[in-house]
């Protein structure tokens, strides 16, 4: 006889697996190009399996953003724990803290790698209700959070300037989840684009530059 806890491992197992396909899925086919039945043959799972456990397709895509969501957010905001327990708050500090999380998940496979970038990158540039709905269910309070983290580390900046910050590095943020090779070729090889840790330094010194001349500017 199986037991209760073996079935739930089971049924965690079934619905972690369902929604790695899905994250492959609707990244390269869209959420209306994606079918659950695509879904389920990636997860080797039946239709009514995945409607049983998250009842519609759409239902199945916020889960996906959900699950990923949730571990950038939760990082991020243990980042700043961090650095406000450790003492001064640079902006520098505050820009690695929210970009460090997304950049590292997205170039990790087992964090959904290029599949959520891609999704990701979709859902936050897209202009249905749909996409709107639910990157504001997902990200507007660390967005809230972070708007205010840089308005506190660069006088002058003020709110409005703060969001324009925000959006800016969030926008370069997902651009560099996935190693495309853009950079290689462009620089003829003398740039690489598997250093994880001067991807992030350099986005921290292009946003940072940024975000400190639209305070000097009123911007």
């Amino acid at each position: 006889m199986t037991r209760p806890v073996e079935q739930r491992q089971d049924r965690s197992l079934a619905q972690e697996s369902i929604l790695d396909a899905a994250e492959i899925v609707f990244a390269e086919n869209g959420f209306h190009g994606a079918t659950t039945r695509a879904i389920g043959l990636c997860a080797q799972a039946n239709a009514a399996l995945i409607h049983y456990y998250f009842g519609s397709k759409e239902a199945l895509y916020e889960a996906v953003i959900a699950r990923r969501s949730g571990a950038i957010n939760d990082a991020r905001r243990a980042r700043l724990a961090q650095l406000h327990a450790a003492g001064d708050v640079t902006l520098e500090m505050v820009l690695d803290a929210l970009l460090r999380p997304t950049i590292t998940m997205g170039r990790n496979p087992v964090g959904g790698g290029a599949s959520y970038a891609r999704l990701l990158g979709h859902a936050a540039t897209g202009t249905d209700a749909r996409s709107q709905r639910i990157i504001g269910a997902y990200y507007d309070d660390i967005a809230r959070l972070f708007v205010a983290e840089l308005a506190a580390a660069v006088p002058g900046l003020g709110r409005a300037g703060a969001v324009r910050g925000y959006l800016n590095t969030i926008s370069i943020g997902i651009t560099l989840m996935a190693p495309t090779g853009r950079v290689q070729a462009l620089s003829d090889g003398a740039l690489a684009d598997d250093d994880l840790e001067e991807v992030i330094a350099g986005a921290v010194r292009f946003n940072a530059a940024g975000i400190r001349a639209m305070a000097q500017t009123g911007d």
